[in-house]
């Protein structure tokens, strides 16, 4: 076989290398794919106090707390709290199906709020703090209307359950000293959280 013959050979199998490399990058690369994610929206009053929760699920990816249900465009804490809009204190919760469901998200979000107060939540009251599941689609909102339904039978509440299913509306991710607050400045979230009533709340209605 010729020097030529040999080159050839060579060059031909480096090539081959060269595409089976990229072949296999490209599958690895549609496998790691961020279309695999979702993210669900919920209100459930002071953004501070939903977002440990559901930082500590399994399967979550990310959260992010802001603002939702309005239609100023980049509104703003003070804005949201003048009570002058239809926003609601928020948090998007970005997270993978094939680990945590929707259902098990609603099952994490109604053990963090007072389903029956319509004007808001706990010692936060006004529009912007009032309680709501902003579903996305219309398998969401089926899944969220047979949650709802499920917790009015399951005996722990004695009143009617007042959550409102909305449809989503765009979300506004809240200012950064918002964000993480509960690892921000522990001390006074875990203050507000207790002084609030919700831990108190939460324990007598849950932890029996």
């Amino acid at each position: 076989m010729s020097n030529l013959d040999n080159m050839n050979r060579v060059f031909l199998l480096t090539l081959g290398c060269i595409a089976f490399a990229l072949t296999i990058t490209q599958v690895a690369a549609q496998s790691s794919s961020p279309g695999t994610t979702r993210t669900a929206i919920f209100a459930g009053g002071c953004f501070w106090c939903i977002q440990p929760a559901f930082d500590k699920a399994k399967g979550v990816i990310k959260t992010v707390v802001g603002y939702s249900g309005g239609t100023e465009p980049n509104p703003t804490y003070e804005l949201v709290t003048s009570e002058k809009t239809n926003y609601r204190e928020s948090i998007e919760v970005t997270y993978d199906p094939a680990k945590i469901s929707y259902n098990q998200l609603l099952d994490i979000y109604w053990r963090q709020i007072d389903p029956t107060q319509a004007d808001g939540q706990f010692t936060d009251v006004g529009p912007s703090y009032r309680a709501a599941i902003f579903y996305g689609n219309a398998e969401e909102k089926k899944i969220a209307e047979a949650s709802r339904e499920k917790l009015a039978h399951s005996g722990k509440f004695n009143k009617p359950i007042v959550t409102e299913i909305l449809a989503a509306m765009k979300f506004y991710p809240a200012e950064a000293y918002h964000q993480k607050y509960y690892q921000q400045n522990p001390e006074h979230f875990e203050a507000f959280e207790h002084g609030s009533g919700r831990v108190s709340f939460k324990k007598k209605t849950w932890e029996r």
